[in-house]
């Protein structure tokens, strides 16, 4: 009787290692299996690449409860992140919208102060004198008579 080949000798440690790790599939490793078939892990990666592929399957259906963990963290944080990215969006705006409230404010004042520069210009002061100090010795004391900004510059009594 023939020994079997190392093709053969793969597939029933993969079988055998499959079937006692079917619980826990992280288990099953490339070094676990060439020891069980009694070959060397040069030989499994170069001439049976079948072989291998059917353990990085069989490594690949089962999760772990760290990947579980992980997987979980990670969608969590892509959640805060699809968050923060709308927050930021939302915020974005709103200092674009401030920025332009600012910036109209600012022209609203700079014509202001051109219409109060321009109502000083025209404003015109003339000293009056107050009645009944005329026929004192003494100076009369003078006052200056502005128009309020609610009177035309021409209105003024005088």
């Amino acid at each position: 009787m023939t020994a079997p080949s190392s093709a053969d000798r793969l597939r029933q440690a993969l079988a055998a290692l499959t079937a006692s790790t079917s619980d826990r599939p992280e288990r099953l490793t490339v070094s676990a299996l060439c020891e069980l078939a009694n070959v060397s892990r040069n030989s499994l990666y170069r001439y049976h690449p079948d072989v291998l592929r059917a353990v990085r399957e069989h490594q690949g259906q089962g999760v772990s409860g760290v990947s579980v963990r992980l997987r979980q963290a990670v969608d969590t944080q892509q959640g805060e992140l699809l968050a923060l990215r709308q927050q930021t969006t939302k915020l974005a705006a709103l200092v674009d919208h401030y920025y332009c409230a600012y910036r109209e404010a600012q022209a609203l004042l700079s014509r202001r102060e051109q219409e109060l520069a321009e109502l000083r210009r025209r404003l015109d002061l003339r000293p009056v004198s107050i009645a009944g100090c005329e026929k004192s010795t003494e100076r009369a004391p003078t006052i200056v008579v502005r128009p309020s900004l609610s009177e035309a510059p021409g209105d003024a009594e005088g």
